[in-house]
């Protein structure tokens, strides 16, 4: 059947709207939490940078210790801190104005979010990393290959892997206390147990938002009108509030939709019934069909190419 430049393209135009037009819904902005889903709240505006938070992590979770030393040496806020294989938890020291005066730093602490539709999961290609249904955010040492997609895939950059330990290594974070909550029965996370200060709240999700947006109203000139968490990146188990935007004391600005939504919305609508990478396959066609080098150059190249035909009695022609 012959087709020309006008039908092919017709052809592509319907191919690439099919691509265009993957389905939406796939995409949701917000995730389901679920009945059983807790949380954690923290009111920035009471902590102190006392990083008792940080030593209860590490005693959990069998990671080297802080004595009492560590603890009182405040100079280490002044070095902003990421997290890594032995410290799942960090407190950093940020010096924008509290809100309503006054230029005391704020005090950031720092952990695995635990989404709601987490993208560390997402990314797993085989299973090691779960949220469960109490909202905590598991990783399977037995199942992890070292593939480290997780950490490419966190939208928090929280993921930390042991480069140190040559033969077993693995990734490491925060996992809401599951395994020592199953140990000692505690029904809160080491974190929030050890903080003096109570910033740090346990309970369930919805509940933790109805008491946030509680506080925001009571008190509009302290708190910023924003609980970070309810919607970045499709939600998440910990929630903030602050009395600064959250974007001047290094939280990322990021949408409410969750990344895994997005991603798979564009697999399922590029390879959803083969038609899109069909066209994908198409359009590249023709784009090497009308780049194509024209018949008459390639015949021109060739006539120059052929030796000249030898006439009588040209130079070294014998009689």
């Amino acid at each position: 059947m012959h087709c020309d430049r006008r039908d092919f393209l017709r052809m592509m135009t319907l191919g690439g709207t099919a691509v265009a037009t993957a389905p939406e819904a796939l995409a949701s902005g917000h995730a389901d939490p679920g009945p059983d889903s807790m949380g954690v709240l923290v009111d920035l505006t009471k902590c102190t940078g006392c990083r008792r938070c940080e030593a209860a992590c590490r005693e959990a979770n069998g990671n080297p210790l802080l004595d009492a030393a560590e603890l009182d040496d405040r100079s280490i806020l002044a070095t902003r801190r990421t997290l890594d294989p032995e410290s799942f938890t960090v407190v950093n020291a940020y010096a924008e104005e509290r809100a309503g005066g006054g230029d005391a730093p704020v005090y950031v602490k720092s952990n695995c979010m635990h989404c709601l539709d987490p993208a560390c999961v997402s990314a797993c290609i085989v299973g090691a990393l779960e949220r469960r249904a109490d909202g905590a955010v598991v990783y399977d040492a037995s199942k992890c290959i070292g593939c480290r997609y997780c950490m490419v895939a966190c939208p928090y950059q929280v993921p930390a892997y042991e480069y140190d330990d040559v033969m077993t290594p693995r990734v490491r974070k925060c996992e809401l206390c599951a395994s020592y909550r199953a140990r000692s029965g505690d029904a809160a996370p080491a974190c929030v147990q050890a903080c003096p200060r109570e910033c740090l709240t346990y309970a369930k999700r919805a509940d933790l938002l109805a008491h946030a947006h509680a506080k925001i109203a009571a008190r509009p000139h302290h708190y910023v009108d924003h609980v970070y968490g309810e919607h970045e990146a499709g939600g998440s188990a910990w929630l903030y509030l602050a009395a600064v935007p959250f974007a001047q004391i290094g939280f990322p600005t990021l949408g409410s939709a969750a990344p895994p939504r997005l991603s798979e919305a564009i697999q399922h609508g590029v390879f959803a019934r083969f038609v899109p990478p069909a066209a994908w396959l198409g359009i590249l066609g023709l784009t090497m069909w009308l780049t194509r080098p024209s018949a008459a150059p390639i015949a021109q190249l060739a006539a120059k190419a052929e030796p000249a035909a030898a006439e009588p009695g040209a130079r070294g022609e014998v009689a």
